[in-house]
């Protein structure tokens, strides 16, 4: 029963993956970035607002950190993500978002000189392995002649930037409550998206468009973290990231069954090591070689 929560957390994100496709042909994506975080602003408040103000004195030396936290988790991931849909498939937007783990292990011994093992080392050449084979649509040696999809590309930009927002978040560790430092967050992230909803062609949101806003602000802002924050206290922080491993498949099944969107041989190969991959990175050779040990 406890693994319902960090399940339905990421069924409702890897829905969320689909809206953001589906939102491609309803909203400009500068609006429905900018709405999805004032939704979901507007539903946190009552919720938030007192808790915030008792604490202000102290949150005010963390403004600076929760504005770069707000850019790289709410502003840059979640706009990429909408323009990315644009020109690529909500199936290959899940599969990209799976790197995020094996992008963080790579900044971590990049950017903090974290050391990593050779295990991990191996996950990493395993997953580009599958990247190159899912991003060539199958022909890897295509991507030497034609680049990158331009959807893909800046998926991967906000995946980067998503795991880069992990990192942050795990080593700063705002000291104010699961609750209220999303909710800082979500303010700085509207007021930062102020220009850019400015910039948008148009603001207004159609009769189709008013249920994908309603899910990205509602369901994927508040309600995802709230269960995966519950899943995180029944199961522990590890066991309850594993479950991310299934947002690239929830993905494509709705999207094959509300987009129609095939989901080929190269979808299911690439996104097959990118996730052996990211799960090698983790230790998971060790587990594999320990669980064949004669007892």
């Amino acid at each position: 029963m406890n693994s319902l929560f960090p399940m339905l957390a990421v069924l409702i994100w890897s829905a969320n993956t689909v809206v953001s496709k589906a939102a491609a042909q309803a909203l400009d994506p500068a609006a429905i970035s900018f709405y999805r975080w004032l939704v979901a602003a507007v539903i946190l408040t009552p919720l938030c607002l007192r808790p915030l103000l008792r604490q202000w004195r102290a949150i005010r030396p963390w403004l600076g950190r929760f504005s770069v936290l707000a850019v790289l988790g709410m502003v840059m991931f979640q706009c990429l993500a909408y323009y990315a849909a644009h020109s690529t498939s909500a199936t290959n937007m899940g599969v990209i978002c799976a790197l995020v783990p094996l992008l963080g292990l790579a900044l971590s011994a990049v950017a903090f000189r974290q050391p990593v093992g050779a295990h991990a080392l191996f996950g990493v050449a395993v997953s580009l392995l599958g990247v190159c084979y899912l991003l060539g649509q199958g022909r890897p040696l295509s991507l030497l002649d034609g680049g990158v999809n331009h959807g893909d590309a800046l998926m991967l930009i906000g995946s980067l930037s998503y795991a880069l927002y992990g990192i942050l978040l795990r080593r700063w560790a705002p000291p104010f409550g699961s609750w209220t430092n999303l909710y800082v967050q979500v303010l700085l992230a509207v007021l930062m998206l102020v220009p850019v909803a400015l910039s948008a062609h148009s603001l207004a949101v159609p009769p189709q468009g008013v249920g994908l806003v309603a899910f990205a602000g509602i369901a994927s802002s508040v309600l995802a973290p709230y269960l995966w924050m519950r899943g995180i206290q029944r199961l522990g922080s590890e066991r309850t990231a594993i479950f991310m491993n299934l947002l690239p498949l929830f993905t494509a099944l709705i999207a094959s069954a509300l987009l129609g969107e095939t989901i080929h041989d190269y979808h299911w190969l690439g996104g097959g090591l990118i996730l052996l991959g990211v799960s090698l990175s983790q230790g998971g050779w060790a587990k594999l070689r320990g669980a064949f040990k004669p007892a």
